[in-house]
């Protein structure tokens, strides 16, 4: 008998949609309180999740639902260095 893998899901903080965790790319807050995006998915701290695309950051971004995933203020640095880099790996 072969069991079927379950594909994890998880919500993108943008569109709000519920997605194969592999389609997401992961932002993570760090012990440390710096925010980042982690695209290898392994990095500590507290994840939340975001499409690869740039129209989901922005809308996440306008919506500060980063900033209630992670319950702290995001400089605007931050999040345009996400963009780049996001626009860098696409």
């Amino acid at each position: 008998m072969i069991h079927k893998r379950k594909t994890p899901l998880r919500m993108c903080t943008g569109c709000g949609e519920m997605k194969p965790k592999q389609e997401l790319v992961r932002v993570v807050r760090s012990p440390d309180g710096d925010v980042s995006l982690d695209l290898t998915g392994k990095k500590p701290g507290r994840g939340a999740y975001v499409c690869r695309n740039i129209d989901c950051l922005k809308a996440a971004r306008k919506a500060r639902r980063f900033e209630k995933a992670f319950s702290c203020k995001i400089p605007d640095e931050v999040y345009d260095h996400m963009e780049e880099e996001m626009l860098g790996n696409e």
